[in-house]
């Protein structure tokens, strides 16, 4: 009995040593894992900012042409994957300050679900190819605005981001082209009104997220973000509301310019323009505004609102 038990006692020992070491089937598992923590890491709810590129075609009316509305979806999908390999890079060069901030410390690149060599790999890579894809399009000036997307993006990641001011305007930046993008792409001239709405709602989003971010991290924030330092919260608030002002007065004289029937379409839509601009004021009054897209995704007053807004555009460019 006793070399049974022996051998019972040792058998087990000798089995286990390649689980403990080894854990079959675990290898597989992690390999799985990496492409859905690399899609997280990509932040695709960030994704709807890219959506400024259906805006110049739509607000001419040409967004529903099948040929229009595929160009469209390719030029969302470019800048999708530019702002992912700028993100994962983004993500790489803050790993360190993003690991002492609350909230970002739980991103793929600071938690180390995602490692850094594969983050550094997949932005390179998402970088070159969103303007080298661009390039089947056709359109010259297209490729350039993504390629300068990504170079401004990542100016901003390593160096604007701690200018002063310079922070606001570049990301500001940043939307325009998105912008602009979508309106060269299809051939629709952009016209001034345009850009002055799309450049002071960018800004508007922009400095109401840097007035949540401080707000919500006081003194903490400024290892997170240098920037925030020399900003305070009256005069972003002041910065805000200038802002909100130029662009509603902006709005009110593209939407009364014009003496045709459909006009009084873009003339009602003050209405829901102007009560969109008071509803995201006070969300960032209330320290809301950190994440844009959250609101957007969230707040349902806000998404009534919007609905109103695009519906009387719509009516007004198609009746």
């Amino acid at each position: 009995m006793r070399p049974s038990t022996a051998a019972h006692t040792t058998r087990p020992v000798l089995e286990n040593r390649p689980t403990r070491t080894g854990r079959p089937g675990s290898g597989p598992r992690n390999a799985l894992m990496v492409p859905l923590v690399l899609w997280r890491a990509c932040r695709p709810r960030q994704w709807l900012k890219n959506l400024l590129v259906f805006a110049a075609p739509a607000t001419a009316g040409v967004l529903f042409d099948v040929s229009v509305l595929f160009t469209c979806l390719a030029v969302f999908v470019l800048f999708c994957m530019a702002a992912s390999g700028t993100y994962l890079l983004n993500d790489v060069r803050d790993v360190h300050s993003d690991r002492q901030h609350e909230r970002k410390r739980h991103r793929p690149v600071a938690s180390g679900a995602l490692p850094v060599p594969v983050a550094v790999t997949f932005g390179v890579l998402f970088c070159l190819a969103a303007p080298s894809a661009a390039m089947a399009l056709g359109e010259p000036l297209l490729t350039t605005l993504v390629g300068g997307y990504v170079l401004l993006t990542l100016a901003y990641t390593w160096y604007l981001k701690n200018v002063v001011i310079g922070d606001l305007i570049t990301v500001a930046g940043c939307h325009v082209v998105r912008a602009a993008a979508g309106g060269v792409a299809v051939g629709v001239p952009l016209t001034s009104w345009f850009v002055l709405v799309v450049s002071l709602a960018a800004l508007l989003v922009v400095v109401g997220k840097r007035e949540a971010e401080l707000r919500a991290g006081g003194e903490e924030a400024v290892p997170v973000r240098a920037t925030l330092w020399a900003y305070t919260p009256s005069y972003l608030a002041q910065t805000r509301s200038m802002v909100s002002a130029a662009m509603i007065v902006t709005y009110c004289l593209w939407a009364l310019d014009g003496d045709a029937p459909h006009s009084a379409f873009h003339a009602a839509s003050i209405v829901p323009f102007v009560m969109f601009v008071l509803r995201y004021n006070l969300l960032v009054d209330r320290g809301m505004g950190e994440e844009p897209e959250e609101l957007a995704l969230r707040d349902r007053p806000l998404q009534g609102i919007l609905v109103a807004l695009v519906a009387l555009i719509g009516l007004g460019i198609h009746l």
